[in-house]
Parts: C-alpha cells; structure tokens; sequence
C-alpha cells in the first residue's frame, strides 16, 4: 500500500527583518517570545526550550539541512513554507525559502502555503488583550497585474524538481481563501501562467477553512481540496457548556489573563466531525501540541498535557483515515512554529518523542 504524504507546515520565521526590528526591537525573533514564556498554572510546560537544534538562526544552510533529516526520521515526506505575500511586490520572511531556491539544498521535497492574513501585533505580543490590534501590515489585493506578479515571483520554485506535486499539478495552499476578493481570478489566471510557462496544466489548489459550512463555500470557489485550521473551532467545541459556565470562561480569559486550558485527551474526538472527514477532498492534518502562551499570554489557548504518546494514537487515528482514499494526503500542524507552541522538533523534555511517535504510527499502520 502507498504511504501517505505528510507535509508539515514550516514558519521561515527564525531570523532578524528590518521590519521586526522596527515593531519589536533589534534583532527580534520568534525565540524572544519563546524564551520569556512562564508556566501560567500548576503543571503548565513552559518555557520550551529546543534541544538537538538549540535557538537557530534559519541563515544557516546547515540548520536546514538538519531539519530536513529529522523530518525524514519522523516520516514526513515534505515542507510546506509559509509564504508572505502582502501585494504590490511586498514579502517578508521570503530569505530561507529563497536561499532553498538557489541553493538547491535540503535535496528535501516543499510547497507554499500563502498566509494572505494582515499581520496584527495581537498575534505576536503577550502584553496585548484580547480585544487590542494593531495593524502592522495589511494584505492588499490590487488587482490582475499583482496575480501574475506574484505567479512569477515564485516560478523558479514551482518548476524545481523538489516541488510537491499531486497528480503532476503543483500544489498552493490558501490560508485564507475567502478573503481574497478574486479568489476564481487569481486560481484560473494562476492556471492559465503555469500552463504558458511549462509548469503544468493547473496547480492543486487547497484552501483552508475553519467550520463545515466554510468547507463547502471554499469548495465551491473551485479548490481541488480543503484543510481545517483547527484552533478555530477547539475553545468554542470545547466549551459547550452552560451560559454561565461560559461566562465565567470568558471574563477569565479577557479580563484575568486565565488561558483557556482544553486537555489533549479531549482534542481528537473534537476534531473528529471536521478534520477526520473521509471525503476524497478534505485533507485531515495531524496536530501534536498547541500553546500559544508565549504570544499571547493569559489570552491563550493551550492544549495541556501533550505528549508523544497522546500524539502516536492521534496519528495511528488520522493515518487510518486516509488508508483507504485515493489521494493520501495529510498535513502536520506544525513542523516549528515554537512561539505558538506547536511544533515536531526536538525539544528538552521529550527529545525526538514526537518525531518517533509519528515514525512509529506509519510504521504500524503503512508497514
């Protein structure tokens, strides 16, 4: 039987940018916020703290080429980088992938994820509330021109042999696909410049949604497939409970700085309805922890107690899933997104736990 294809979600976050220099200080990266985070409540793991690849700096080829080798080790069969493209020619964290271009090394396989998001300062600074945003930098959309722009300010990557392709098309992932205004535009003209340059006849295009009806709406905008981004929906799932229960919850949260703590054990079954769907064109993602503490502090969300042995089980779950359908497509959520405390790589409590749980869970349900 084919084995899945697993592709984990990479933030090329870990190095300094002029912009976050401005907004946060000299030499900003997602390793202050790690490093600051405090446990919040009896028996809160943090701060986490990498092991086998320490606080890297993402300029460093060799640290690429050693993420790419554990990744290898845990079974997964590619990256997915997250991609930042704000209109009118504006990227930002573009150097790690662009010098993955160039250099042709990790001889590793990748595809982008564009996160058309505005970026606001709620999402990076624990001091924040819940109710405060500061725009940054807003996600423009000027129009047909900035589409092809944006098309051939990454065709060197699409026609690299190390793309990840599905069926010969190349796959692009949305974050957000129904916030883009010529979502239809931008896939048919994307289609169209990929066949007049040689790279395929149309790309697989997968949007990401949040809730059931958004899965069909995506769907219905003509993405090939669609993938749940899953805290979304946890805290509300989470808590069904009585209005006054819900109450407190939430003047806790907002007005105390008291997470919201969901246990891990209870994570699978809530995803189970969206995430574990077997329809052919809903691509399940695996998940091995989440806090978001370090960002945002008491206004988090965290799933408590994860550990290598919760996530094998939630992989043997999700791998069961795909066995039987025709694409065998799976994305991890996240390879080292550390600020959000959602990640695969080594870290000091439990070393390589969760890339052997996974490596274990394929080797039990592909073997």
């Amino acid at each position: 039987m084919d084995k899945p294809l697993i592709i984990a979600f990479y933030l090329p976050q870990y190095h300094p940018i002029p912009e976050n220099d401005e907004w946060w200080g000299k030499g900003f990266t997602e390793w202050t916020n790690v490093t600051k985070a405090k446990p919040l409540f009896k028996g809160h793991y943090q701060p986490k703290i990498p092991a086998d690849l320490g606080f890297y700096d993402l300029r460093v080829p060799e640290v690429r080429e050693q993420q790419a080798e554990l990744a290898r080790e845990a079974g997964v069969s590619g990256f997915c980088y997250w991609h930042y493209w704000f209109g009118n020619g504006k990227e930002l964290l573009e150097r790690p992938f662009k010098e993955v271009i160039e250099s042709g090394k990790p001889d590793f396989p990748f595809c982008l994820g564009w996160a058309n998001e505005n970026w606001e300062a709620k999402l990076w600074n624990s001091d924040c509330s819940a109710s405060v945003q500061k725009t940054l930098i807003t996600q423009e959309y000027p129009g047909i021109e900035d589409i092809k722009e944006h098309f051939f300010s990454q065709l060197k990557a699409f026609k690299d042999s190390r793309y990840i392709r599905i069926c010969g098309r190349p796959l692009f992932l949305v974050y957000s696909p129904q916030k883009h205004p010529h979502m239809q535009d931008f896939m048919r003209i994307w289609n169209t410049l990929a066949k007049e340059n040689d790279v395929a006849d149309s790309f697989y295009f997968v949007g990401m949604a949040k809730n059931d009806e958004e899965m069909e709406n995506v769907k219905s905008l003509g993405f090939d497939a669609v993938t749940g981004g899953l805290l979304e929906r946890l805290p509300a799932a989470y808590m069904k409970k009585p209005l006054v229960y819900r109450i407190i919850k939430y003047l806790l949260r907002t007005k105390f700085k008291r997470p919201t703590v969901i246990p891990y054990s209870k994570t699978t079954p809530l995803l189970t309805h969206f995430t574990f769907d077997k329809k052919e064109y809903v691509i399940p993602t695996l998940m091995p922890n989440w806090d978001h503490s370090p960002r945002s502090g008491g206004n988090s969300v965290i799933l408590h107690n994860s550990t290598p042995e919760a996530f094998e089980q939630h992989c043997e779950t999700v791998l069961n899933v795909v066995k039987d359908k025709e694409n065998k497509i799976i994305f991890l959520k996240s390879w080292n997104e550390w600020g959000e405390g959602n990640y695969m790589e080594p870290d000091l409590k439990y070393g390589k736990g969760y890339i052997h749980a996974l490596a274990k869970a394929l080797k039990k349900v592909f073997p």
